[in-house]
């Protein structure tokens, strides 16, 4: 395991990944393997994209649970899982206290030199259905994009278009009792506006796709990012409903996260941010 420099840490990280309720041993890990320096870090980085790079805006904190389970359910926005990071930065520096949610990674990220370390020290897991269910049992939060990588894989023209919507994370809600929490967030399609994908190039970096902006350089310009929350949506059942039950609960889900990103994209517009 790498060692992380205490320089690395800035001080308010330190003291909010002290206040996480994770049931850290005397080595600094939790049953998931997750480390607390690891954790750190991980924050540190985020800490500084979120506030200093994207300064983001986060609306409806409010609306996610300050204990026990929960899936952080929304959209897609842009070329690189910027949204990701972002929305983990935001319910750990702007909740109190702070919360650690897990994301489920595309299991070719696996393959990366020391971001898949990183992100698997961190709680971030690919995307499987048994570490979905037992993150949420021990009342973690989860995040999930049901639009996968074909979320972040939208072109320009396409932008904040919902792609389908795959039903597992519901089944996974009904299976644990968990509530969903959607949101929307706003600004990644701008950020990096997709033009074309570098296929022969994702070859090699063994990626799905690599976003080529009109820019050139696959990397996120410096714009302002929101993230609007929603108040938790409940659902019934066990996991075992039919096609047709869980499609129709997603339906809804999908329904709120596109009211989000048009309530969402109006005041980004008005805020005159773009």
């Amino acid at each position: 395991m790498m060692k992380i420099p205490a320089s690395l840490i800035t001080p308010e990280v330190r003291e909010r990944v002290g206040r996480l309720e994770l049931p850290f041993n005397r080595y600094g890990l939790d049953p998931f393997g997750i480390s607390r320096d690891h954790l750190a870090l991980f924050y540190s980085l985020l800490s500084t994209l979120y506030r200093n790079y994207f300064r983001v805006q986060c609306h409806g904190i409010e609306h996610v649970p300050k204990q026990g389970r929960a899936l952080i359910i929304g959209n897609h926005s842009g070329g690189l899982p910027v949204d990701g990071g972002m929305v983990l930065a935001s319910l750990f520096l702007e909740m109190d206290p702070p919360r650690h949610a897990h994301g489920m990674v595309e299991l070719f990220a696996q393959n990366w030199p020391f971001i898949s370390e990183l992100f698997s020290r961190a709680g971030q897991l690919p995307g499987l259905p048994e570490h979905a269910v037992r993150f949420l049992e021990n009342d973690r939060l989860l995040m999930v994009f049901p639009e996968g990588a074909r979320g972040t894989g939208k072109l320009f023209k396409d932008r904040y278009q919902l792609v389908r919507f795959g039903t597992g994370f519901m089944r996974i809600a009904l299976q644990t009792r968990s509530p969903i929490v959607p949101f929307a967030f706003i600004g990644g399609e701008e950020a990096l506006p997709t033009v074309y994908h570098a296929k022969t190039l994702a070859k090699l970096v063994g990626s799905p796709y690599v976003p080529i902006p009109p820019y050139l350089l696959p990397m996120p310009m410096p714009l302002p990012c929101e993230i609007h929350y929603s108040e938790p949506m409940h659902f019934e059942g066990d996991g075992t409903e039919s096609d047709e039950i869980v499609e129709g609960y997603v339906s809804q889900v999908r329904q709120r996260i596109e009211s989000l990103i048009e309530k969402g994209r109006e005041l980004h517009a008005r805020e005159g941010w773009r």
